[in-house]
């Protein structure tokens, strides 16, 4: 299923054209072997079909035999997404890339940019795999709220972006249970601390801090676990995480009033 700001834009983008005045003069002057609007629309019904091989095939000759008119800037973008909805995301990407390039005042660039977005967001794989991709996703993402942050495309972007960085918090923790289960702590404390401090919008965060305290315990370091265990009660109080944490502190006393290392905001306790 399409993404809205996605729909929206090819319907308005990829909508048949019915061209009855296809600049004769022009034609005489490039010689085509077929009008513009028949290639054209002829490739966008493959593309309708499932056929997008030859979809492809037909945007790419309206490039080629009519490379000055405004139907081949509207081909080029076509091949990009018609390679994006075959799933050859490179190919498509590499498309969008060029588009962009040499067109970048055009009034589907901002179009272009998130399109490049979502082949790299749906690409996205579990926590358990590599997340190259995923920083890919969401740098693609930031440019689009960056440079066209009133569009359609950036309200979509931001709500992306924040899964991204779920995802990515994800995989943080991910790595930092590893470590805690092998009885690596420190190298867990890097992890769980660098989900709270780079990623504290997401929904990794309290469990992240009840982990502090368990590693922290670990290591006999009692005060810098209290400390967490603070920031935890003071943020989510009837998380089921401050309640492990609370029982793992083995009913020493938590301060009653939180310091200002206890807000989320400035969440490291030292």
């Amino acid at each position: 299923m399409l993404h809205s700001p996605l729909r929206i834009s090819l319907l308005i983008l990829l909508a048949a054209l019915s061209l009855t005045a296809c600049g004769k003069d022009d034609e005489d002057k490039q010689k085509p072997n077929q009008p513009v609007g028949k290639l054209y629309n002829d490739a966008f019904k493959k593309l309708n079909e499932g056929d997008t091989k030859e979809a492809i095939k037909g945007f790419e000759e309206v490039e080629r035999q009519h490379p000055y008119s405004e139907w081949a800037v509207r081909a080029e973008l076509m091949v990009a997404y018609a390679n994006y909805h075959h799933g050859k995301y490179d190919e498509a990407i590499g498309a969008l890339e060029r588009f962009v390039k040499q067109h970048p005042g055009n009034r589907n660039t901002p179009y272009a940019y998130y399109l490049k977005a979502i082949c790299y967001y749906e690409q996205i794989t579990d926590v358990g795999r590599d997340q190259r991709v995923t920083s890919q996703a969401q740098q693609a993402l930031s440019e689009v709220m960056k440079r066209f942050p009133d569009s359609e495309y950036a309200q979509d972007a931001r709500i992306k972006f924040d899964l991204t960085n779920d995802h990515l918090a994800g995989k943080e923790m991910e790595i930092g249970r590893y470590y805690e289960r092998h009885q690596e702590y420190l190298a867990a404390i890097n992890r769980f601390r660098n989900v709270v401090e780079r990623f504290q919008t997401t929904s990794h965060i309290p469990e992240a801090l009840e982990r502090l305290v368990e590693c922290y315990l670990k290591l006999g370091v009692t005060d810098q676990a209290q400390r967490y265990a603070a920031v935890l009660g003071y943020n989510y109080p009837n998380s089921s995480w401050y309640k492990d944490s609370y029982a793992l502190m083995n009913g020493q006393p938590l301060p009653p009033e939180p310091s200002e290392h206890g807000m989320i905001r400035r969440m490291m306790p030292f």
